[in-house]
């Protein structure tokens, strides 16, 4: 498979989580590969079918991402594809980015006196469905550097509700 995940265990509630995560302002505060250079274009929050575009940048390249939200379950599992597009034609991309949340302690996510437990947020990159994997995404090196990146962001986003 062509998928690499980490997760981590975040003191807050799912709904907490989800608030962030579906908002695009908040996705460069997040990002931990550096990559995202922030001007989100689309709707906030974020819901199933919706496209917005990211500015991003590799290396000196500067680029915008176009991405629409494929998976949408509240509170649960939020995903989406991001393509490079040209004159509205997909040419580059299919990569999904997924967050899946799971309430631990607590029905949801609450410990017995209401404050915050902890939620495990599964964060993936699947380059399964992406068009042209091995020249877009294994050449370059990116199933290696997502990892640490990944990690990167769940510490971001445990900041962004626990602080």
């Amino acid at each position: 498979m062509r998928a690499v995940s980490v997760s981590k265990d975040i003191h807050a509630t799912p709904g907490q989580l989800f608030a962030v995560l579906r908002d695009p302002a908040r996705h460069t505060e997040l990002d931990g590969s550096g990559m995202l250079r922030g001007r989100p274009k689309g709707p906030s929050p974020l819901g199933l079918g919706d496209r917005f575009s990211m500015g991003m940048a590799q290396g000196r390249i500067a680029y915008r991402s176009v991405n629409v939200v494929v998976e949408y379950e509240e509170d649960r599992l939020f995903a989406w594809e991001t393509w490079g597009e040209v004159g509205g034609r997909r040419l580059i991309g299919g990569q999904r980015w997924r967050y899946e949340l799971t309430p631990g302690d607590g029905a949801a996510g609450t410990d017995a006196g209401g404050r915050a437990g902890t939620t495990r947020v599964t964060h993936t990159y699947d380059w399964s469905r992406a068009r042209l994997p091995r020249l877009v995404v294994e050449l370059p090196g990116f199933p290696r550097r997502m990892g640490p990146a990944m990690a990167t962001t769940l510490e971001h986003l445990a900041a962004s509700v626990e602080g």
